[in-house]
């Protein structure tokens, strides 16, 4: 490719459209391209929020490989999930490669847990100590399956589901990898796979690999990512959310019981005279469970210091005391093994993270709470405001620009809390309206005469308001949930009127299994909570009524969130103006852009809160949502539906 400029590539004649059936040219494209071009150009950095149908990963990827192409610039390029790496690497990049004539070395890398760990699975394979047969079938299925792979990227794999308790028997954690001292190190497949991504021109990487990156620096093999000159960030408005993970601690049950789960595999391996290590084991176990027990009930998190002070202070100690002992018969076997070695080295730094989170080690200016899960629970602490972490991480990172792009990075066409958040102050900013006719294509509904959310008929009076919708609409219907609560009331409303193989609910199977259910059904309901807000693509008939039960704004008592609220009441601040409403507004444009998502698409967009009518800041939602015709008929919404074209 000779140096064409943006405008000739992505023109009707250019060669896109040469190398693309059905190819359109589109002026907000070309415009996000032009933007992108000249941040790279100018070493700047560039936030811009590009509507459904812009077609922004063509707008990012196509002058980012001009660059690499024209002056040898390397690139990473960081999604929000590990779906939406798989179609870039595997899908978008080749076909774009292609049709610029461009060959340029690119690499796809994911976080450890994703690669087979062949030390591991040997190790578990001669245990032969499973919590069911099923688990030792698939194991060895896994093991067929190494013969075939090349990545050992196991979400290729068709035997192990997503949510499979075999997975952390098969992959590494920082923790618990021997590094250098494998002895299967030579044919480590995560190894192989950072070596390629460091000679690589362009990689394509999830958020947390970059913050990883960024933030960690040290992971078992030293720089996870290459030097690059150019962060794309796609689904950008999940950045900051992630980087309070990383700028803070955190230790987990599901570390210690791994720790103890190795432990014991070498004890019955290379330890089998010290039976006391064993023992040792089962007691740090014991404490773990101990704890679960005292925290109560799961799906909870508990602000640290709104635990009762004789529960917090007596939280950890017998804990302490187990793993001390657990340490030290570690200690005492550590030379006879390589995997003993690492275990004592994991048990002193356990150790230090349970001495971290004594009373008097929580830093200033943060937060710590206590997550409870079915069989586990999280102690995290991170700070409340990451805007300068992010920004010393971005200077010393050593890239020259850097984009930030989502549909959803503003609200009330205002970049300034997506900004706030990650220290961008002097970045550009960009907005770009999608193509899509809205004005002809949906339809914005708010329902007259609802009660306030909190009222506790509400849920019985909005289902009232919208299952005649559904019952009408000829399409799929997304109903959307703020909370579990709300969606298992209206299952029990919603399960004894429709059919019941058209009725699917989240948790029922996997997420992409489900979507790909309903895509297929085409005229299905899906009862969803915040997961499916966003990432979800089902384009025509198949969802042409998306219900959104409240405002998304997250729950006050969340400790981050409370934290947050409290700080800035001391700074002066308005804590629902400037922190609740953006969040919840980001949370809300995500959930309505499920619905039109191609050219063709129709549908009614329907928000259940009386909140955006009857109180002044309802206008800040609705100002950052497209231009949708609006009513509050639901006679109109009915006719509406029923003229749908299938």
């Amino acid at each position: 490719m000779s140096k064409k400029s943006i405008k000739a590539l992505f023109a009707f004649d250019g060669l896109l459209a040469k190398a693309f059936d059905g190819y359109v040219e589109r002026e907000a494209q070309i415009e996000m391209a032009q933007a992108i071009e000249a941040a790279i150009d100018s070493e700047t950095s560039i936030c811009i929020e590009a509507g459904t149908g812009t077609g922004k990963t063509f707008a990012y990827l196509v002058p980012a490989i001009k660059a690499a192409d024209d002056s040898d610039k390397k690139i990473i390029i960081s999604t929000g999930t590990k779906n939406l790496q798989d179609q870039l690497y595997f899908r978008d990049l080749p076909s774009i490669f292609d049709a610029l004539g461009i060959h340029k070395e690119r690499a796809l890398l994911k976080g450890r847990n994703n690669y087979l760990c062949r030390y591991r699975l040997e190790q578990n394979l001669d245990s032969g100590r499973f919590k069911s047969r099923s688990m030792a079938d698939t194991l060895v299925k896994v093991k067929q399956w190494t013969n075939k792979t090349v990545s050992g990227d196991l979400t290729q794999c068709p035997d192990l589901n997503d949510n499979d308790p075999l997975w952390s028997y098969v992959t590494s954690t920082n923790e618990n990898c021997l590094g250098a001292d494998c002895p299967d190190y030579a044919d480590c497949y995560l190894v192989k796979a950072r070596q390629k991504a460091m000679e690589a021109d362009l990689v394509v990487v999830n958020h947390h690999l970059l913050l990883a990156d960024m933030v960690l620096k040290e992971d078992g093999f030293g720089e996870l990512l290459p030097e690059a000159d150019i962060v794309i960030a796609d689904e950008a408005h999940q950045v900051a959310a992630i980087a309070h993970a990383f700028y803070g601690h955190r230790l987990t049950s599901r570390q210690v019981n791994e720790l103890c789960r190795d432990a014991e595999l070498e004890a019955m391996t290379t330890a089998k005279d010290d039976r006391q290590l064993s023992v040792a084991v089962r007691r740090v176990e014991g404490a773990v469970n101990e704890i679960r027990l005292k925290l109560g009930d799961s799906g909870k998190k508990i602000n640290w210091l709104q635990l009762d002070i004789k529960v917090r202070n007596d939280l950890l100690l017998e804990l302490l005391r187990e793993m001390k002992a657990l340490s030290k018969r570690l200690d005492l076997n550590a030379t006879r093994s390589k995997g003993l070695d690492a275990c004592h080295r994991r048990s002193v730094e356990i150790l230090q993270s349970l001495v971290l989170f004594e009373d008097k080690d929580l830093a200033k200016d943060s937060v710590r709470w206590v997550e409870t899960y079915r069989t586990g629970f999280a102690i995290v602490e991170t700070p409340l405001d990451v805007s300068e972490a992010f920004a010393q991480s971005r200077l010393d990172h050593g890239a020259q620009t850097w984009v930030f792009t989502s549909a959803t990075l503003s609200q009330a066409r205002k970049f300034d809390h997506f900004k706030s958040q990650l220290g961008l102050d002097s970045a550009n900013e960009l907005m770009l309206e999608s193509p899509f006719d809205y004005q002809n294509q949906s339809l914005l509904y708010v329902p007259r005469d609802l009660p306030d959310p909190r009222n506790p008929k509400y849920i019985e009076s909005w289902f009232n308001k919208i299952f005649p919708l559904v019952e009408t609409n000829k399409g799929g219907s997304f109903l959307l949930f703020t909370s579990y609560y709300a969606l298992n009331k209206v299952r029990e409303l919603i399960e004894s009127k429709i059919e019941s193989s058209k009725l699917m609910v989240q948790g029922e199977r996997p997420k992409n299994e489900l979507i790909e259910a309903f895509r297929e059904q085409g005229d299905a309901v899906l009862l969803a909570t915040s997961s499916f807000w966003e990432g979800v693509d089902v384009k025509g008939m198949a969802l042409s009524l998306v219900v959104i039960d409240k405002l998304p704004f997250a729950a006050p008592d969340e400790p981050l969130i409370e934290a947050k609220v409290q700080s800035m009441r001391k700074q002066g601040k308005n804590p629902f103006y400037d922190l609740q409403i953006p969040e919840a507004i980001t949370a809300l444009k995500q959930g309505a852009g499920r619905l039109i998502r191609d050219q063709k698409d129709q549908g009614v967009l329907v928000l259940c809160d009386p909140r955006l009518v009857a109180n002044n800041y309802g206008k800040e939602f609705l100002t950052s949502l497209p231009e949708l015709p609006r009513t509050r008929s639901q006679k109109l919404v009915i006719e509406f539906l029923e003229n749908l074209n299938q």
